[in-house]
Parts: structure tokens; C-alpha cells; sequence
């Protein structure tokens, strides 16, 4: 994939809609008792995977002009699977279906892509094991393919040792099983919407600073959903309309969930001119983000920001690469265990493209401003590797060759078709 200079980014998008909440609205709608419709879905690759998984446990889910339609069977209704469970590449659809699975009344087994074998599964094995569950890595190794014989489970409160969304969410998901109250408490807050959106389904969950706590046997009512855009495929045309000369960007109906929008905050610590209108908090709170050129300058991304901002932080490094001054983040050693090592992944493409990188054990070390040109890019078949100097080859000098840039279907298809939307 060819990549090269843009000037003068004008114009309007309404980017694809929010991958966590189409996830969650499928999942949630499958529990449900009646039909939930879902608008503005995402039609990317992971998304399908977990439709793929509930139409081979028994559930009806129809694609229409109107949105995507989910004939729920209510919480005990998914029957056993006649075949393993193709996850793709989806670590959410691998971890919440893990905990919904962990409760049922027969067995299952969950696979995916090569990508997906590698990605650490003993963080959800741990707590559904404490929860009397039945889980197994087949290959050892903590990781998929994974076997789970549903069992009765008891509830918890799970210290998690991460901030992470996958995890609380599976063990809240296992909770709706249990013979009580199952609580998850982590280190910082993850994103909350697996708490809005059972809510909104009928669960009763509740939040008190980063414990999040869910009674059994819900009784779950289907919906209507309208998914808001991902600010984490705002994020690639925020960063183009700040570095591009001579631009001014508005997205429509972003996502700007406070446990999400931490590149907001970031963006505006490094001098961007961005605005927030039409603001809406109804469930979901969403806005229009006016994006202008900005001179951007370096700033500090730790704590408890990186959750918030965790997809992010692959185009965060892109844009530090061109601010002036220096940026330093920590405290992202998750990054290493998502789609690709990200740090290591970041580092040395930057570097590729002539920039002051170094990596460290828990994120990285840039300083910005130096003059930055083409390279050819190894994607490793990560779409926000992909994303991220898709973006970076619109500013920087020379063609940027993206090796593994169709990875992108994953999450965003049309990305290509909107970046050059605005030429």
C-alpha cells in the first residue's frame, strides 16, 4: 500500500461506528429476550467475528438497510456449538465470549488467527477458574485455542491486576451466572461500556471508583442501539488535520466516553486546535470534533491516561514524531500483548522514517522535530500500526509503502477511500 503527501485536509466524516460498543451490542442483544437493532455497526472483520460466533450458538442476526438485527433467546438461550468458535482476530470477541461461555450448560472451544495465539489469555483464565469455571489453554501456553466446559459458577471479587476493559468485562459477563454479587476492581478504569450498555440492556451494575459490581440472573431486554463513530478511528484523521498545512476537519458523531477520549485531553496538552460541538450525554456522550493545523509540542502520557488512550498511543507516537520538543510514555506495557508488540513495532518503523525514537520497557522515548521521510513500513498485520503511518506518509516527504495495509479491513475498510476523501 503507497502512501503519499497531502496539503490542505477540508471537509466532513462521519467515521465507521465504535468496535467495543458494536461488539457488546451484538453480544448483549444475542442475551437478550427479543429483537435489539443495532445502527451505525461496524462491518469490520473482528466485529463479524463475533456475529459469526453467536449464529453458531443458536442466534438469528440479520444485516439490513436499517442496521444489523439480533433475535435474542434470552440469558440461558445459546445452544452448543457444532463447531470451534472462529474468533479472528478479535481479543475482545475472545475474552467477553469467554466469560458468557464459562456459565452455559455445554461445552465450547474458541480459536482464531495466528496473531490471536499469541495474545495472553491467562488474565481472564485466572478469574474464571477462581469462579469455578472450566478453562483450559489446549496448547499450555496460556493462550488460544481455548476449551470450556460451562459449569456453575460461584461469585467473586477479582483484584484485577490491569486496568483493562477485556478482563472486567469477561468476569461481569461470568458474573450474570453466578450464585451472587461479582465485583472486578482494577488499577486504574478501563473503559465503562460494557457497565452502560447492560445497564441499558436491564442489568443491574453498579460503579463506585474503579469497582464495578454486577447482581445474577439478569433479566436482559432487547434494544435499539445507535453506535456513536470510535474515537480510536477519529484519532488517525484528528492527527492528519493537526500535521497536515492548511486544514480543518470536522467529524461527525464521535464517541467521547471520558474512559476512551484520553487522546483528547493529550492532544490538547500538546497545543492542538480542537473543538468539541454538538455535545450529547445521553448514554453514550458524543460530539462533533473540529479538527484545525496545529503546531504541536511534546508533552508526558502516563498513569492513569494510558488506559483511556490505549489504541491511540501508535498515532500519539506518529504526531510526537513531528512535534517539537520531547514526549515521553510510560506505563503502556500493554501495548507489547495487543495485535503486535507495539512498542518495539512503533520504534523501529519511526526510526525507519529518520526520527529520534527509543523504546523502553514500559513505552517509549521521542523527540520530535526532526525532519521525516518515506520508508517502506512492516505493518505485522497490526491495523493501527497500519493506520498510524498511513497517516504519517500524508505529511511526511517521499512515498510511504505500508507492507500488510489491507490489516486495516479489521477495523476500518474504508480507511484508504476516507484519508484521500479530503484531497
Amino acid at each position: 500500500m503507497e502512501i503519499k503527501k497531502q496539503t490542505g485536509l477540508r471537509g466532513t466524516l462521519t467515521v465507521p461506528g465504535d468496535k467495543s460498543i458494536s461488539h457488546r451490542a451484538v453480544m448483549f442483544g444475542a442475551l437478550a429476550k427479543g429483537t435489539t437493532k443495532i445502527s451505525h455497526f461496524l462491518e469490520g472483520a473482528d466485529c463479524l467475528s463475533t456475529i459469526s460466533c453467536f449464529r453458531k450458538m443458536g442466534i438469528e442476526i440479520e444485516h439490513t438497510k436499517e442496521g444489523i438485527l439480533v433475535r435474542g433467546k434470552g440469558l440461558h438461550g445459546l445452544i452448543s456449538p457444532t463447531e470451534t468458535l472462529d474468533v479472528g482476530n478479535s481479543g475482545t470477541t475472545t475474552r467477553l465470549i469467554s466469560g458468557i461461555l464459562a456459565g452455559q450448560d455445554f461445552s465450547s472451544r474458541l480459536d482464531g488467527d495466528d496473531s490471536i495465539r499469541t495474545r495472553p489469555m491467562n488474565r481472564i483464565i485466572t478469574p474464571l477458574t477462581l469462579m469455578g469455571a472450566d478453562i483450559t489453554s489446549q496448547k499450555g501456553n496460556g493462550c488460544a485455542p481455548l476449551m470450556i466446559h460451562g459449569k456453575n459458577l460461584h461469585a467473586i471479587h477479582y483484584d484485577s491486576p490491569v486496568a483493562s476493559a477485556q478482563v472486567k468485562s469477561c468476569v461481569l459477563l461470568a458474573g450474570m451466572y453466578g450464585d451472587g454479587i461479582t465485583s472486578v476492581t482494577e488499577p486504574f478504569l478501563s473503559r465503562n461500556h460494557t457497565e452502560i450498555m447492560l445497564n441499558y440492556f436491564g442489568a443491574e451494575i453498579t460503579s463506585e471508583n474503579t469497582t464495578a459490581s454486577i447482581k445474577p440472573e439478569p433479566v436482559l431486554e432487547a434494544r435499539e442501539i445507535t453506535v456513536p463513530g470510535d474515537i480510536s478511528s477519529a484519532a488517525y484523521f484528528i492527527a492528519a488535520g493537526l500535521l497536515t498545512p492548511d486544514s480543518e476537519i470536522l467529524l461527525k458523531n464521535v464517541g467521547i466516553n471520558p474512559t476512551r477520549a484520553g487522546i483528547l485531553k493529550i492532544c490538547r496538552a500538546m497545543g492542538a486546535d480542537l473543538t468539541l460541538l454538538n455535545e450529547k450525554h445521553d448514554g453514550e456522550p458524543t460530539a462533533d470534533l473540529l479538527i484545525r493545523t496545529s503546531s504541536l509540542k511534546g508533552t508526558v502520557i502516563e498513569g492513569a491516561d494510558i488506559p483511556t488512550l490505549i489504541d491511540e498511543i501508535p498515532m500519539l507516537a506518529v504526531m510526537a514524531a513531528f512535534a517539537e520538543g520531547t514526549t515521553v510514555i510510560r506505563d503502556a506495557q500493554e501495548l507489547k500483548v495487543k495485535e503486535s508488540d507495539r512498542i518495539a513495532v512503533m520504534v523501529d518503523n519511526l526510526k525507519r522514517m529518520g526520527a529520534d525514537i527509543e523504546g523502553t520497557d514500559d513505552g517509549m522515548i521521542i523527540h520530535g522535530g526532526k525532519p521525516l521521510h518515506g520508508a517502506v513500513i512492516d505493518s505485522h498485520l497490526d491495523h493501527r500500526i497500519a493506520m498510524s503511518f498511513a497517516v504519517a506518509g500524508t505529511i511526511c516527504e517521499g512515498t510511504m509503502d505500508i507492507r500488510g495495509g489491507e490489516c486495516v479491513n479489521i477495523s476500518y475498510p474504508d480507511f484508504y477511500k476516507d484519508l484521500y476523501s479530503f484531497v
